[in-house]
């Protein structure tokens, strides 16, 4: 065999080698399947030690907001995905916290407890169902940077079905809480009177190489084949956007939440994204003793209560 042929031979070796690692990457990360509608309805909890002291609660707020008044919304995406939502009512003049849940969660199970906090508030509540979550279409979560752009759809949806006068919330929590900061940057209708950023994490780079350690594997190495699965197979730029490159463009006033025991997206991300962030009404709150997403099932009565006064005069 010629020398270049044994060359060809390698080099095609390694660029199969690149893909199907890029694509077991890719797998992994960012795809998810198809729901089995027979599982749609089924109460679902997040799984792990840190969530089995408030397992009732969370089970509690599921089975209540199910019993509220409510009623259903859909969009389509910018890229031609069904996209649903809920929406709970407090007044018809109240403010409305368009909310967003984390990787790989969904509407019911990461945000019925803040329809529970938004009532307290006075404020209410439009949770929405990511895409890839639940009822909404799609197979390919992407850390915000899509998202981010739905978020915006869905502030337009609500400034033509509810009003021009219509104030607005952006909330989220971890994946969710990236998605509205990255629509932090974007241009804002006045509409949005703020955002709340609940244990968000700077970058999809950055949480990436988090969990990449933690698996005990070289971030610098296998980083690489995460970002082009997600290029190759979910055809989209992981650092595209970021939470902390878009709050450097906000003005709309942000309150970051963060539990200081998250041994997921750590607490520092917070603090880090509070430093970045440009708005001229700002504040971090962090939550001792609170595991990942934990802050208000730790800490209602205070969360509630930092809610209230940040947004006082909005």
């Amino acid at each position: 065999m010629s020398v270049f042929l044994t060359l060809l031979l390698i080099t095609i070796l390694l660029l199969l080698l690149i893909l199907i690692i890029s694509w077991i990457c890719f797998r992994m990360a960012f795809y998810a399947p198809n729901r089995d509608p027979a599982d749609l309805e089924a109460i679902d909890i997040p799984h792990g030690e840190i969530y089995e002291p408030y397992r009732e609660s969370m089970e509690n707020w599921i089975k209540e907001s199910r019993n509220m008044p409510q009623k259903h919304y859909s969009i389509t995406s910018f890229d031609g995905l069904k996209l649903t939502a809920r929406y709970f009512e407090y007044a018809p003049d109240a403010p409305v916290e368009l909310m967003f849940h984390g990787y790989r969660g969904n509407a019911e199970r990461d945000l019925s407890g803040g329809v529970q906090r938004c009532f307290a508030l006075g404020h209410s509540a439009f949770i929405v169902d990511q895409r890839c979550s639940r009822y909404s279409d799609g197979n390919v979560i992407s850390f915000g940077v899509n998202e981010h752009k739905d978020c915006l759809a869905w502030t337009d949806f609500l400034i033509q079905t509810f009003g021009p006068d219509v104030k607005i919330i952006l909330t989220g929590i971890s994946m969710g809480a990236a998605t509205v900061m990255m629509a932090a940057g974007a241009p804002l209708p006045e509409n949005v009177i703020g955002v709340l950023a609940d244990c968000g994490y700077t970058s999809a780079k950055d949480i990436i190489k988090v969990v990449i350690r933690q698996m005990k594997l070289p971030p610098a190495i296998a980083y690489p084949f995460v970002r082009l699965g997600a290029w190759l197979f979910g055809h989209f730029d992981l650092e595209e956007t970021s939470p902390i490159t878009a709050l450097s463009h906000s003005s709309v006033p942000v309150i970051f939440f963060h539990g200081e025991t998250d041994d997921f997206v750590p607490c520092e991300m917070s603090r880090r994204n509070f430093e970045a962030c440009s708005s001229a009404k700002k504040k971090l709150v962090t939550v001792p003793g609170a595991g990942h997403g934990l802050s208000y099932p730790v800490a209602p009565t205070e969360y509630v209560e930092e809610l209230r006064t940040f947004f006082a005069s909005e």
